[in-house]
């Protein structure tokens, strides 16, 4: 990925935000992400990441699923509270584990979009949906 590395963070920093308000957001109002208007937002989201490059592999700032999704996890200590509970061998706390299924959630969507995204060349090659030519 090519650009300023600081405007490249700033955006990636904001998309991030972002997710972060929706699924404070969806958890407050006890409604899931996959419904809008989380999901078209989210949606929104993952295109600006892709558009700016954060989705492509070796990418200077990585957004991909995995990424996204660890650094969410370390923003709200679920990292810290997973191997915790592991090492304590207990159950994760109701509210941490309420986090982990937002989360979750984020990761299966923005991971589906990716696949999706991936592949629509091989599927949309200017021929009509419908095999006719």
């Amino acid at each position: 990925m090519q650009g300023d590395t600081s405007v490249d963070r700033s955006l990636a920093d904001d998309i991030i935000k972002r997710v972060t308000g929706l699924m404070v957001e969806a958890e407050d109002t006890g409604k899931p992400l996959e419904i809008d208007p989380y999901r078209a937002q989210l949606f929104e989201l993952f295109v600006t990441a892709h558009g700016a490059g954060y989705l492509e592999e070796d990418a200077e700032v990585d957004l991909t699923s995995d990424e996204l999704c660890r650094e969410l996890a370390d923003r709200w200590g679920l990292s810290h509270a997973v191997r915790e509970s592991s090492a304590s061998q207990q159950k994760l706390p109701t509210e941490q584990l309420a986090k982990m299924r937002l989360l979750w959630s984020v990761m299966r969507m923005w991971m589906e979009w990716t696949y999706a995204w991936q592949r629509w060349e091989e599927f949309h090659h200017g021929k009509p949906l419908d095999g006719a030519e």
